[in-house]
């Protein structure tokens, strides 16, 4: 395939991985369905998620680059070495997005939704109730005990109801589709210096 083509190729396949990573990324503002969290964002939200890792990461700063990469691989004005040189530049920033979105969604995942959850304070040996991060490990506990591999913890949540399992799915779609553009733009970067060398082999009626 020529490096036109394959420019082509690979700035189509970015858009639907675009609106995948901004589509989650705006539902998580929603956690459990529950358009209330919103209101009381500072609170109520996971920090990963008001960072807008799927809506600027994967989404924005892939999209702008997707809409570039494309063009490269059309015939005409962008179809030259001048364009693949700029494809580069372009994928480098889809880069930059794609692992900011990616890290974002690995924290989120990691430390666990923002969930109001009841609290036993060992020293008082009292118990209340709070908003905060129940399963958070701290990055460190990755055994049966962290509640991505123990389901029977995620009830630990008490409202909004299935934050839990509601955090690991958005999340793990957007750290997908993340993880698939930052693959995408990558070889795009080899793609448009092998396409700026060597030229896009486009052929010209």
């Amino acid at each position: 395939m020529c490096t036109g083509k394959c420019a082509k190729c690979i700035g189509i396949s970015l858009f639907p991985l675009c609106a995948v990573s901004i589509i989650c990324n705006v539902i998580q503002l929603f956690p459990g369905w529950d358009v209330k969290a919103v209101e009381n964002s500072s609170e109520q939200l996971t920090p990963e998620v008001l960072w807008l890792g799927g809506v600027i990461g994967g989404g924005l700063l892939v999209l702008v680059p997707a809409i570039h990469i494309q063009a490269t691989g059309r015939e005409g004005c962008c179809n030259n070495r001048c364009g693949m040189f700029l494809s580069i530049i372009f994928a480098a920033v889809g880069v930059v997005g794609s692992l900011y979105g990616f890290v974002a969604s690995v924290l989120g995942m990691v430390r666990g939704p923002t969930c109001y959850f009841s609290y036993h304070n060992e020293t008082s040996g009292t118990t209340s109730q709070q908003w905060g991060r129940p399963f958070d490990s701290e990055l460190k506990d990755f055994s049966d005990k962290n509640y991505l591999f123990n389901k029977t913890m995620w009830d630990a949540c008490e409202s909004p109801k299935g934050v839990a399992e509601f955090n690991i799915i958005l999340f793990s779609m957007v750290l997908a589709s993340t993880a698939i553009s930052l693959i995408l733009c990558a070889v795009q970067m080899f793609n448009g210096l092998f396409g700026c060398l060597c030229g896009t082999c486009g052929k010209k009626e």
